[in-house]
């Protein structure tokens, strides 16, 4: 049996580690050619795994093989892929090839445009804090494939799951399935916002349990469908719950109430912004129906430490803050950064642009920012609407090393509060994804700190 793994990044490397151990022969390509991939040939060449570089696969190839496993950077509807399924060759993701590994172990799902990774994070931290062998994978921790080597018997799968991944898995159906929110996102890859709606819809439909964000205007829609086990949440208390309390998560004078019981005061919960409290609910919600016990909830929630690269403290400089939000990558994701810092402040923004409706998150710039310093692609553009808007008070710096010297000079004249990294860009015209993008943004302030 044969199997082609399309894409030589992390999960594309743990597939055909999995398929190799299951016994497949195993072909993975890449197209592109650089010295680390050249040393990861060499590697997986010593595991008995061919690499081809500098290259695409044709269906005359994929016509040879008895599976397709592609990476989630590659776009679903490309024509290598639709002809091979028209051949009937089986093609799926990565996720899904761990998910048909690891089924027999319950996991919880997590999507959503934003706040999937802070709530997967807090998901993980629940249950590790109540003593389970529950690690996060997908976009956050290991690449789900990379749990199925570990030798280790896990007691929950924390996942959290991207558009892209859904749309490749075909069986993959969480205990628990979290709907965080939805808005408009990589319609360049989906097209149409029906279609990107229609893809998350079914993580959902397959879930067994479904919690989601009832505060969520887009979200509210789905209490129309005909689903069991359906569990809403609200921080606006019983007036903004749809369903029986009883069945629900939510926010009443300053308790966080699940199913009926107080699980902790919202004051005991380190992280600031209403969004934050969202995510709160639906990680809550998840460990009370996986059974946790309240006290350790409430424990692990006052011990919780944030998201690398969401809303991530960095340093002061002349008591000015320096916030880390390059996990920031679409304009309502920066809205929400935005939004949960105080007036006035120095907004460092850029990179690839996206397709999406920013006029918000210009309107909340022109109410709250002294200052914006523009960084890559999107500078120009970016200039453009913030001069149609009325705003003058930008520059365009180019760079992220231009940006942060700028920032240090202006938080030393005490010209904002905080300077805020909060791009609303993808990072792929400077950096290889956006970890990179903010661990230099970190590297960079805490240079100027000491």
């Amino acid at each position: 049996m044969k199997a082609y793994v399309i894409g030589l990044g992390r999960s594309g490397i743990a597939a055909a580690r999995v398929l190799k151990k299951q016994g497949w022969e195993v072909i993975i390509s890449d197209r592109n050619l650089t010295p680390s991939l050249q040393e990861t040939q060499r590697r997986l060449a010593q595991e008995g795994i061919t690499v081809k570089l500098n290259d695409t696969p044709t269906i005359e190839e994929v016509k040879t093989v008895d599976t397709i496993i592609a990476s989630p950077g590659v776009p679903w509807d490309i024509p290598l892929l639709v002809r091979a399924r028209e051949y009937n060759i089986p093609v799926y993701g990565e996720i899904e090839l761990a998910w048909r590994s690891l089924k027999d172990i319950p996991w919880v799902g997590i999507s959503g445009t934003n706040g999937k990774t802070t709530t997967t994070a807090l998901c993980a931290a629940l249950f590790q804090g109540s003593g389970l062998n529950a690690p996060a994978c997908g976009n956050i921790g290991d690449a789900a494939c990379e749990l199925c080597l570990k030798d280790s018997s896990w007691d929950w799968i924390i996942a959290e799951i991207s558009s892209y991944q859904i749309e490749s898995s075909q069986q993959l159906a969480p205990e628990i399935g979290i709907w965080t929110t939805f808005s408009p996102d990589h319609l360049e890859r989906h097209y149409t916002l029906e279609n990107y709606f229609q893809i998350k819809k079914s993580l959902l439909d397959r879930a067994h349990f479904k919690i989601i964000n009832g505060d969520d205007p887009y979200l509210r829609s789905l209490a129309e469908e005909n689903w069991s086990n359906v569990h809403w949440t609200s921080i606006k208390g019983l007036e903004g719950l749809i369903g029986e309390p009883s069945q629900g998560i939510y926010i009443e004078d300053g308790e966080v109430i699940a199913y009926g019981e107080k699980i902790i005061n919202v004051s005991d919960f380190p992280m600031v912004g209403d969004h934050n409290l969202q995510n709160l609910l639906l990680a809550i919600g998840a460990a009370r129906l996986a059974g946790l016990d309240k006290s350790a909830i409430a424990q692990s929630i006052i011990n919780f430490k944030g998201v690398p690269h969401r809303l991530e403290p960095v340093c002061e400089i002349n008591g000015v803050s320096f916030i880390n939000d390059s996990k920031a990558t679409n304009y309502e994701a920066a809205w929400v950064g935005l939004s949960s810092v105080s007036s006035p402040v120095i907004l460092i923004a850029g990179g690839q642009a996206k397709t999406g409706n920013d006029e918000e998150w210009f309107n909340l710039i022109k109410e709250k920012a002294q200052a914006v310093l523009l960084i890559g692609e999107a500078s120009s553009k970016f200039a453009q609407r913030l001069e149609e808007i009325g705003y003058q008070a930008y520059q365009e710096v180019e760079t992220m090393n231009n940006a942060v010297k700028t920032a240090v000079k202006m938080a030393e004249k005490k010209q904002g509060s905080v300077v805020l990294f909060s791009p609303a860009c993808a990072s792929f015209d400077q950096y290889d994804n956006f970890e990179q993008r903010g661990d230099h943004f970190r590297k960079l302030c805490l240079s100027h700190h000491s």
